[in-house]
């Protein structure tokens, strides 16, 4: 039979055996009329007062998105939002929009436009955070748990602190959304190296899924509420990436509200284990680069027997990623060896990605499908490397025995793939 998957901006078309399984969310349906949704959202919030009484008395607000590497539909959203804090007396010269890069590279122009377009642009100050200049930090001291807080000055310093985004399954946060655009979105490189490390990475409770009882979860929100997160709207995306459900309001409650919904209409179960599971990266823009590409290999980690093989399709346009992740990948030829050196020594940027592959490993074999990988980069990765999704589903199938169980993830990162009794991931 024939499935496409999410691969690049196009999809793929691949044929996959007639006993294969696919699991697909159960994605609601699109809104029919998403920026009337919106409006009402933010006018009728999910928790808390409306945007507009909030605003009031308030002289400046800062927005954070979401940047290119994530579908949210800023666009879209941004002018219910912006609108209702106009009317609340913020004129739109103290309205500033922050573009969440963590430490991903800043936008280009051509992507801003892309992310708000140019009526946003023009109307408001718009800049992308930089996490790795220190002078723009402002330290706000440390959590409970002892993360060192550096927040974008330029967010801490507004009176208002909103965020926009969507929510999904999340490999280490549990689920995306809410409080990560500020606590990872906007934070400085040493509270996200402290969030990245380790500590988290290692915990079997920090993993897709796992929320509200998730360590690295609790850190974000007490980083966030330090900040001062008063207003938040994020949406739930159907398979098309269209809006099914708009989520507005005081953030914590809001977000759960989300996270419940997300979970429901993302879940998918497996009785047993799959000998071999053929996922992806969950297509543009997510599937950008290799260092990406890991979200589609954790998410179907849950569901790979011990010893079976995850086969990731992930196009992978940009390459491996940031400079400090393509060294080391190049410098990482064993997992083991990897993790054995991360767990000594202090972390650096981007480490956490080849960390969570690494821990895959453990449990089961890795292939590729990651055309934008350079030729001179495919002997570091930790598998197989194929160019084109059919050949590569046909290389791995004829490795397995006969009567081997073979699932099918299209959507890859955006399922909530679990065994009905799951054991947790070491």
């Amino acid at each position: 039979m024939q499935v496409r998957l999410a691969f690049g901006k196009t999809g793929a078309v691949v044929q996959v055996p007639q006993t294969a399984e696919v699991l697909e969310p159960r994605f609601a349906a699109a809104l029919p009329d998403p920026a009337a949704a919106i409006a009402e959202a933010v006018a009728v919030p999910a928790a808390g007062p409306p945007l507009v009484e909030l605003a009031r008395g308030k002289k400046s607000a800062a927005i954070s998105v979401c940047d290119i590497t994530r579908p949210a539909p800023n666009k879209l959203v941004l002018p219910a939002i912006c609108s209702a804090l106009e009317a609340g007396g913020i004129a739109p010269e103290n309205i500033r929009i922050l573009i969440a890069t963590g430490l991903h590279r800043e936008a280009t122009d051509a992507e801003l436009d892309e992310i708000l377009g140019p009526e946003l642009r023009g109307r408001y100050w718009v800049d992308s955070h930089r996490a790795k200049n220190l002078d723009e930090q402002t330290h706000l001291g440390r959590t409970e748990a002892g993360t060192e807080i550096y927040v974008d000055s330029r967010f801490v310093e507004a009176d208002m602190h909103l965020t926009v985004g969507f929510i999904e399954p999340h490999l280490m946060a549990g689920f995306s959304g809410g409080r990560k655009l500020i606590s990872i979105g906007l934070a400085g490189e040493r509270t996200i190296k402290r969030l990245h490390s380790p500590l988290y990475m290692r915990d079997a409770a920090a993993t897709e899924g796992v929320f509200p009882d998730n360590p690295l979860h609790r850190e974000l929100v007490e980083i966030a509420s330090r900040v001062g997160h008063h207003f938040m709207v994020d949406v739930a995306l159907t398979g098309d990436r269209g809006i099914a459900a708009v989520f507005a309001g005081e953030p914590v409650e809001t977000h759960k509200k989300g996270v419940e919904f997300v979970r429901r209409s993302t879940l998918a179960t497996l009785d047993e284990p799959a000998d071999l599971v053929v996922t992806t990266s969950g297509g543009y823009p997510l599937d950008l680069t290799y260092y990406q590409t890991a979200k589609g290999v954790t998410a179907a980690a849950h569901i790979v027997k011990e010893g079976g093989t995850i086969l990731v399709c992930s196009e992978c346009a940009e390459g491996v990623g940031s400079p400090e992740f393509t060294e080391l990948v190049r410098t990482s030829p064993d997992p083991e060896g990897l993790l054995k050196e991360l767990a000594d020594r202090p972390v650096a940027v981007d480490q956490w990605q080849a960390e969570k592959l690494a821990m895959v490993t453990r449990k089961a074999k890795l292939a590729f499908c990651t055309p934008g990988v350079p030729e001179a980069d495919r002997a570091s990765l930790w598998g197989p490397v194929y160019d084109d999704p059919q050949g590569a589903l046909d290389a791995e199938l004829a490795k397995l025995p006969a009567g081997a169980r073979v699932v099918v993830i299209p959507e890859g990162p955006y399922v909530f793939a679990q065994l009905e009794r799951e054991p947790a991931l070491v």
